[in-house]
Formats: C-alpha cells, structure tokens, sequence
C-alpha cells in the first residue's frame, strides 16, 4: 500500500496520516507494527512518530495473514454477486455454516472462499463482515484482507451496513406495517437459543407484510439492532415462528429449514466511498406454491 502525501498533509505524524487520511484502526496500525509488519518513508523504515513532508512516498506492508487450523481451502460453487480488491459479496445458500466449528469441521462458506482466493494466488484468509446461520439463505459481505475488513467493522458499528430480509411467518399478522421493539438474551440453560426478557439487550425490527398465504405471511423486515437470531425470537415470541424454524416453534412439513432470506446488502465501500447496493431474488423453497 502506497501513497504520496500531499501539501495539506504535510506535518501529520505516520500514525495521525494512516488513521485520519487511509482510515486504519487504532488496532490495524497496533498490528502492523508489533506483529511484523513495515512502515516506509521513501524507503527508509520509519516509527509511526515521524513526521511527514509533501512528496513523501509511505509505503505499508501488513503482516502475513495466518489462517486458523480448521481453515483449509476446499473447491466449491460459489454465487459470486460482486468482487473486487477488497470486497466479496456472495449469495448464501441455505444449509451451509459460515465458518468451521467442531460441529461443521468443512464444506463452509469459508473452506470456499479460501479456494477462491488460493485460484487467484491471494494470500488472504476469510474475514467475514455480515455473517448469516447456516440456515439462513442470502447476501452476505466478505472483507478481503485485514485492511478493508478492519475500515467494514467501524462502518457496521456506526450503523452505515444496511440489510434486509425476507421472511415467512406462520399464520397472518393484525398490524401490517409495524416495528418490535422487545429486548433479547440468552435463553437460561441453553447456549444457542436466546428469547425475549428484561434484562436483554436491546431489540428493534421493522416488518411490512408482502403477502398473505393460506397459513402463513410473506414479510419484508429490516434490522435497526443486530441480536443473535433477533428475527426468528421477534416473532417466535409473538406468536408467528418462522416457518420451519424448529428452535423457535416453527413447522417443518412444508419447509426444512427457518425461511429467512437477506434479499438487500447495501454499504459504503471502505476505500471508494461509492455506495454499493446489491439483491437477491427470493429463494425456491421460500414460494407461496412450495409453502
């Protein structure tokens, strides 16, 4: 990564230039330079402390990039949405863990992507910025290396990375446009399943009915906070489970897995600034003739 510092930048120390001008995280400069990592002043190594003059050319190299144990790349079809130097998007399919855990050793959307980048001759490993359960079908957004993923994590703290979903409830809903606001946390006694209490954190998501079925209900919704399972709880806890969503009460006879889609991604690129959007069509299994 080069860049030559301009007349308005003169006098800024490397560490002020990369944090306020590159957009590199407190954290991202901390690793470059204790975990192997170069910073040069027109060639010459220099502390984050130097002082920089017009003209200056400032050259950084990260660190290598280490991928876990269980990262290994394994050659998979990939729905590819979008792809650039620092961004991947990918329309997930349902039944596909993200990540490898003792429970899904492979075959995860990692394990691919790794392929994906070893084809290209990339020496990156899989940072993921907006991650969906193995059962959720849809959009999702990939860092490509520790820089643009570093810039994507404060974006997505500040709210900027927008996404919405498409969602079948059992039964239909009386209020057609309307926003839950309930607190979520972990359900006592279990790891995985999080409910509805007062002492959760807080909880808000916004529906709109699409269209009715016989016994269930099409719906557009849209996150304001980001809880583990916010929309399967949300409406699990007012009556209407996600159609086949067995951890939450939702039946199985017609679909095998929870129907929630991430249909809309849309976010500001870490280095253009460009505004990207991207969709994906609802999924078979989530029809009205399949349900």
């Amino acid at each position: 990564m080069k860049w030559t510092v301009t007349k308005q930048q003169e006098g800024l120390i490397i560490r002020s230039f990369l944090q306020r001008e590159q957009k590199f995280s407190k954290r991202m400069i901390k690793h470059i330079v204790h975990g192997g990592g170069t910073i040069k002043v027109n060639g010459t190594p220099q502390t984050v402390r130097y002082e920089l003059r017009a003209g200056d050319v400032v050259a950084v190299s990260p660190p290598d990039e280490k991928k876990g144990a269980m990262m290994i790349p394994e050659k998979m079809p990939l729905d590819i949405v979008y792809e650039d130097d620092a961004v991947l998007v990918i329309n997930k399919s349902p039944g596909r863990a993200v990540i490898p855990s003792y429970q899904y050793t492979s075959g995860t959307i990692a394990n691919g992507v790794l392929a994906h980048y070893e084809a290209q001759g990339l020496p990156y490993t899989f940072h993921v910025v907006t991650r969906l359960d193995r059962n959720t079908s849809g959009l999702m957004l990939i860092a490509k290396h520790r820089w643009s993923h570093s810039i994507l994590s404060e974006t997505q703290k500040a709210g900027i990375i927008k996404r919405s979903y498409f969602a079948v409830i059992e039964g239909h809903l009386q209020e057609k446009n309307e926003t839950i606001n309930a607190p979520i946390g972990r359900k006592e006694g279990s790891i995985i399943e999080r409910t509805v209490t007062t002492g959760g954190k807080h909880a808000i998501t916004h529906y709109s009915v699409l269209t009715e079925y016989d016994n269930h209900t099409l719906i557009h919704v849209e996150l304001e906070t980001g809880r583990t399972h916010q929309i399967r709880v949300h409406f699990s806890h007012f009556g209407h489970p996600l159609a086949g969503d067995n951890l939450y009460g939702g039946e199985t006879n017609n679909i095998e897995r929870q129907a929630l889609h991430c249909h809309r991604l849309a976010f500001e690129h870490p280095f253009t600034g460009e505004w990207e959007e991207f969709t994906a069509e609802l999924p078979n299994d989530m029809k009205p003739d399949k349900l």
